[in-house]
């Protein structure tokens, strides 16, 4: 059996800019959710419903009640949701990062030092997997 935790669910636009104001404060009330939204904010009741969806995908949760408030933080990571994403959009490229890399680039998204800066992180992470490689064998 694997360690591995299991994926965060799929999210709609809408329920990750709501988990992002929970991310961002820590713990939130619907309203202060909603006063997070740029205008044009949705209606309140559209973002209470994003929250009631969130709850039920277990990707959120009512911490307290302060007078007719309910209390909300975020059980989902936000690398975990970012992850998950990723996942999908690279669904659209068949799985493979260079496509995708490739249409980022031809839509003007992607620089040189974007390239450079990936590159580095890359030799890091290379570098830090083997490091960690070498002392699980020890």
């Amino acid at each position: 059996m694997s360690s591995k935790p299991s994926p965060a669910p799929r999210f709609t636009k809408l329920e990750l800019q709501v988990l992002e104001a929970l991310w961002t404060s820590g713990k939130a009330s619907i309203r202060e959710i909603h006063e997070s939204f740029p205008e044009p904010r949705p209606a309140y009741t559209t973002v209470q419903t994003m929250v009631n969806r969130l709850e039920g995908k277990n990707a959120v949760r009512r911490v307290r009640k302060i007078s007719n408030a309910h209390i909300y933080e975020a059980l989902v990571a936000r690398d975990a949701a970012r992850h998950r994403f990723l996942d999908d959009i690279l669904g659209f490229f068949g799985g493979r990062a260079q496509p995708m890399m490739a249409e980022l680039a031809e839509a003007g998204k992607l620089t040189l030092d974007d390239v450079k800066e990936l590159e580095r992180t890359i030799k890091r992470l290379d570098k830090d997997r083997k490091k960690s490689d070498e002392g699980a064998k020890s």
